[in-house]
């Protein structure tokens, strides 16, 4: 019985996100999803038009797709160093009793 409980949480949860993923892709037509350092760019050239950046980038992405590309790839392993740390310290403390 147990079993069935947790697999229809794990269901719905599954639903939830992926609801989550696909509502504003379908209710938000023709909309731009930029990054935070557009947005900031273009809030400060709202502000000050003549603002220039103090520094510019080493090496800029041939395409937007690969800069999303290297930022899932940085989340995925920032993610897997959490995960790994996170089971380690309940494994040791499950040990330790």
């Amino acid at each position: 019985m147990r079993g069935k409980k947790f697999l229809m949480i794990n269901l719905i949860l599954g639903l939830l996100v992926i609801s989550l993923i696909v509502f504003p892709l379908v209710t938000i037509k023709n909309a731009e999803f930029a990054g935070a350092d557009d947005r900031a760019t273009e809030a400060i050239t709202q502000v000050d038009k003549n603002y220039k950046p103090w520094l510019k980038p080493v090496w800029e992405p041939p395409s937007g797709e690969i800069e999303s590309l290297l930022f899932a790839c940085q989340a995925a392993i920032g993610a897997g160093f959490l995960g790994y740390y996170i089971g380690l310290a309940k494994g040791r403390k499950n040990a330790n009793r």
